[in-house]
């Protein structure tokens, strides 16, 4: 029944939010300022038709998710790192810092002198996701039940052991979490990027032709498309994670 109750509510929801959509678009009398709801589910029954669409989406995915997965492996390993040797930590700790600081244009713009446009959206996707996993799993590591750790003292374990059987299992809310909030984040960061940069063929040089003809249809149509890809690969992701938990359990 409450399982009901909240799919209801959910749906409710959207629904709201369309109507106050449709009547802002309405109040302002022009698709240039606000497309209306109606217009966009119109334009996205035809938009995957062109010629090129898939290729252009083929392309953003595969450079943002590079990015994301790289983040993803070097916040893990630093993490890893750092939680095992406090120095690490330490001099880990004023690049991250800069990272999470430094607002992302200053580093498209900075990153567009060093590399080529195709590769931007991989290195800015990149860049935003380490600092998000690297804080979020160490974040986890620190707070490692304190008895566990006593219990490995007592018994000798390895740290390779003690990581395997008492840190990874507890990591998982964490890395959920980091890999919630840095998906989004890539890819919002990495299209940024190719908006900037404007790479032949990217999802970002398809907004940039939005706003060089004022198409705000087709703006709206390619937004709607980035967050539906962004959201289908996170709960992908989070699937993915959730299976190798509770495949480790398993094997306990």
């Amino acid at each position: 029944m409450m399982r009901v109750k909240n799919i209801f509510v959910r749906v409710f929801a959207v629904v709201l939010a369309l109507g106050t959509w449709q009547a802002a678009s309405a109040a302002f009398k022009s698709d240039l300022i606000l497309v209306s709801p109606v217009n966009v589910l119109m334009r996205l029954t035809t938009i995957w038709t062109e010629e090129g669409f898939f290729s252009t989406l083929l392309s953003s995915f595969s450079h943002i998710t590079t990015g994301f997965f790289a983040g993803l492996l070097s916040g893990a390993v630093l993490a890893v790192a750092a939680g095992r040797f406090k120095a690490i930590e330490i001099l880990l700790r004023p690049y991250m810092t800069v990272i999470k600081s430094v607002p992302v244009a200053s580093f498209i713009i900075v990153a567009i002198m060093v590399f080529s446009s195709v590769y931007l959206s991989i290195f800015i996707s990149f860049l935003m996701s380490l600092p998000v996993v690297y804080t979020n799993l160490l974040a986890g590591i620190k707070n490692t039940d304190k008895k566990m750790t006593e219990m490995a003292d007592i018994f000798g374990l390895s740290w390779q052991k003690r990581f395997l059987y008492i840190i990874l299992p507890g990591l998982r809310p964490y890395i959920l979490s980091a890999c919630s909030l840095s998906v989004g984040l890539a890819w919002k960061s990495g299209v940024a990027a190719e908006l900037i940069g404007i790479p032949a063929g990217s999802v970002g040089e398809a907004l940039y032709y939005t706003k060089v003809y004022f198409d705000s249809v087709d703006l709206f149509a390619w937004t709607v498309i980035i967050v539906a890809v962004s959201l289908i690969f996170e709960k992908l992701i989070t699937l993915l994670i959730k299976m190798a938990f509770a495949a480790l359990e398993r094997k306990k």
